[in-house]
């Protein structure tokens, strides 16, 4: 599975800094900015679509792991981004420890050329096995890279 690829190193990160989650949620949408990959014109309309997102429920799925994901009005393609909290964010997660880890994925509100929403479900299914997998989330919190956090993705794309 190429799933992985999905995720680039210039809207990745290893020092997420903010402490609390819509602050979290903020500086993963300006990464995915700075790094060219969501439009600036889009910034706006996704911080509220990720907070709108969790005030109908928690997208902490546990494990020090939260999944924020939404559909976005204007944009073409999918945007991810996986992100490392060092010293975890409190994030509602439905076994209330702390989130570490930070898939965000942002697609589409409807199919484009370049998005395939059957596809859609493939990749959720794909994050949340590796949300469940223990050595994954160790190695996540041990890497020092953004290559290296790309890296470890690509090492468990059959998962």
């Amino acid at each position: 599975m190429s799933t992985w690829k999905s995720f680039k190193a210039k809207s990745c990160t290893v020092e997420l800094g903010a402490s609390t989650k819509e602050a979290v949620l903020a500086e993963i949408v300006d990464l995915l900015v700075a790094s060219k990959t969501l439009p600036e014109t889009l910034r706006e309309g996704a911080v509220a679509a990720l907070l709108d997102r969790e005030r109908t429920g928690s997208t902490g799925v546990g494990t020090n792991v939260a999944i924020p994901h939404v559909k976005l009005k204007g944009l073409e393609t999918v945007v991810c981004s996986l992100a490392v909290h060092e010293r975890g964010v409190s994030w509602a997660a439905i076994d209330g420890a702390p989130v570490h880890i930070v898939f965000t994925v942002l697609r589409p509100d409807r199919p484009t050329d370049k998005h395939d929403p059957t596809k859609h479900l493939e990749m959720m299914q794909w994050i949340a096995r590796l949300s469940r997998d223990a050595d994954f989330r160790r190695f996540a919190l041990q890497v020092e890279t953004k290559a290296e956090l790309i890296e470890l993705l690509e090492e468990k794309s059959g998962v």
